[in-house]
């Protein structure tokens, strides 16, 4: 498409239901906005590394009247100096998306939103778990979700979101890089019941194995 006619189509663009809920959940994760036009517009940029292509490929389709090119690989040079294969894809600059560049962004730095109680649903809370969760170790029933990027305040309001809204026994966990949300093991039945519905098979590996039982049968 020539410019004149993407700025014509960008204009037709509106965000679903379904996107808003997933785009909250990535926003919390590894997912981030950034801004060419001093905070006018933002688009959402995604990558994770290229062994999780399949959930890279699931969110474009999700977003794909967004984004103009289909998701590419590069290769990320670590800390360590080895080589790692990503894959990611980045949409258009949008209005659109400037409420949540606004609500999700603070100096430069990302926040958690004042207002993410009310929008935080369990399907935002899946995808917020397949972003950037994992189990805590392999024989506990309890799962982590790395938090490490925000500050401690923003932590603790995040697990009390996570008692108060879910019911759900979470709690910071000091880390040298910072502090993750820990959802304690009796709360693994109700944690399951809650992100199960829309848990990409494929990312069922980060479910403690007594809660894979507990997971919508194909």
């Amino acid at each position: 498409m020539y410019s004149r006619e993407i700025e014509t189509y960008k204009k037709s663009l509106k965000l679903t239901r379904n996107q808003r809920e997933v785009l909250v959940g990535m926003l919390l994760g590894d997912a981030h906005l950034e801004t060419q036009d001093k905070g006018k517009t933002y688009r959402l940029k995604v990558e994770h590394k290229a062994a999780h292509r399949f959930y890279v490929e699931h969110l474009y389709r999700i977003f794909q009247k967004w984004v103009r090119t289909p998701p590419k690989t590069r290769l990320h040079a670590a800390t360590n100096g080895t080589l790692c294969e990503m894959i990611g894809f980045q949409t258009y600059s949008h209005g659109a998306l400037r409420f949540y560049g606004h609500q999700f962004y603070q100096d430069g730095r990302k926040c958690v939103p004042e207002s993410i109680k009310r929008w935080l649903t369990p399907k935002s809370l899946t995808y917020w778990f397949m972003d950037d969760g994992s189990l805590k170790w392999r024989h506990s029933r309890a799962v982590i979700l790395n938090t490490q990027c925000y500050q401690r305040e923003e932590v603790e309001r995040l697990s009390r979101l996570l008692q108060e809204k879910f019911g759900l026994d979470a709690k910071p966990r000091k880390q040298r890089e910072g502090y993750q949300i820990c959802v304690l093991g009796h709360s693994l039945t109700e944690f399951v019941k809650l992100i199960g519905p829309n848990l990409l098979l494929e990312m069922s590996y980060k479910i403690p194995l007594t809660g894979r039982t507990l997971l919508p049968k194909e």
